[in-house]
């Protein structure tokens, strides 16, 4: 009995530590405020928007949020076969600021590539093309750059709630806030983040114009078996852990975009391209660099270590069997209490990480156990992802995986 009561504790401790710690550091989070005397601005920041269709409302709206902050100049980056279309929408934004770039095939970091030489101010920032920012972003990201040690910034982001939300656009905006939760607890403590997002990130323009970084970044393996070229964030953001650059998060609601996630069915394959990302990367970090068990312990607990944790539903259902073992001598109405209360604590894990988004939309509570379901199912992607690394398909977006072959390349065995 004692040995169950052992396995009980630890395991707690193991899964319920880094929640009660995340949520004090969350809660008292506080961003880099805006500099008196700043010496970087608008001016010193050049945009670079990777796109594949070269048009769009979504596009459009991206471009003329990016041009009401008055950066230095916006780069939009497409593939050849859309290159005149993306260019006829570039004049119709009437704007000098803006220039158009195309490479041969879909490819992210092709595109990135292509665009990054061009730069020439200080800050580079990419975006996608499926975001809308508010006015006062560029100041509150060039903040942390006042710090000379600080490589990368990142956004707070929220999902753009459309006017009637359905059940995955729910799920959605919850994936988005669990996702800001933990990126703002973890750089509050030791700085770490698995992965700025590529959706709006900042970064010195001297690290991506570094020749070793284009080398690194256009010839990343997986396994000594693949050419790697999706990724490309977590890439990057594991490329300035490696040479001793700090990240920070700007979780502050002036520095805060908004994006749109699919909101049918296809959010199930979002989830599982982010899954497979997520194994990636974190196994590389983990397992390969190895960088962040020094410079990052506590994220590398509290974020790429939750990686190998099992599926909710199976963690869960061995917690509850070890609280039934564990209180096997004790009165049936004290087990039964026992057991009660530990249910109930999981219920409450559920819901500590997503107070912000029910304090903003009260009426969502209501789908709270499609929330936990999801949860449970969310563990068994997370399982069918680590058994597919090896396919870096979309799903999700219509073309975007025409050129998907260029995304994992396997090696010959000559290069083995």
């Amino acid at each position: 009995m004692h040995s169950h009561s052992c396995r009980l504790t630890v395991t707690r401790l193991y899964r319920y530590v880094r929640l009660i710690v995340n949520c004090f550091s969350h809660w008292t989070f506080r961003p880099i405020p805006l500099p008196e005397e700043p010496s970087l601005s608008a001016a010193d920041v050049t945009i670079i928007i990777p796109t594949l269709d070269g048009d769009g409302e979504d596009l459009r709206e991206t471009i003329r949020t990016c041009l009401v902050t008055e950066p230095h100049e916006i780069l939009l980056v497409t593939i050849d076969a859309n290159l005149k279309r993306l260019s006829e929408l570039a004049r119709s934004m009437s704007s000098s600021r803006i220039r158009t770039f195309s490479v041969a095939h879909a490819n992210k970091r092709r595109q990135m590539c292509r665009a990054i030489p061009e730069v020439t101010t200080k800050i580079t920032l990419f975006a996608d093309d499926d975001v809308t920012w508010p006015r006062t972003v560029l100041p509150w990201l060039l903040a942390p750059f006042e710090r000379p040690d600080v490589g990368g910034v990142g956004t707070c982001q929220r999902l753009r709630r459309p006017e009637r939300p359905n059940v995955w656009s729910f799920l959605g905006a919850l994936y988005l806030e669990r996702r800001n939760f933990e990126i703002s607890a973890t750089t509050h403590i030791d700085g770490g983040i698995s992965c700025l997002s590529g959706r709006t990130v900042a970064y010195r323009t001297h690290i991506l114009q570094d020749p070793a970084f284009t080398y690194g970044f256009t010839h990343e393996y997986w396994l000594q078996s693949y050419q790697l070229n999706a990724d490309d964030d977590n890439f990057i953001t594991r490329w300035l852990v490696s040479h001793g650059w700090k990240t920070y998060v700007q979780y502050h609601k002036e520095a805060e975009l908004r994006t749109t996630l699919e909101d049918n069915t296809k959010f199930l394959k979002q989830c599982l391209r982010w899954s497979r990302s997520n194994w990636r990367s974190n196994m590389s970090s983990m397992f390969m660099e190895r960088h962040i068990w020094r410079q990052q312990p506590w994220s590398a607990y509290a974020l790429h270590l939750a990686t190998l944790s099992p599926p909710a539903f199976i963690g869960d259902c061995l917690l509850l069997f070890l609280c039934y073992q564990a209180t096997q001598t004790y009165d049936d109405e004290v087990q039964a209490w026992a057991l009660g209360l530990l249910a109930f604590w999981m219920i409450i894990t559920k819901f500590l990480k997503l107070v912000g988004h029910f304090i903003r939309y009260p009426e969502d509570v209501m789908l709270l156990p499609v929330s936990i379901l999801f949860g449970y199912l969310h563990g068994f992607i997370k399982v069918y992802a680590f058994l597919t690394l090896d396919v870096t398909a979309w799903g999700s977006r219509e073309g975007a995986d025409t050129d998907d072959a260029y995304r994992m390349i396997r090696l010959s065995e000559h290069k083995k």
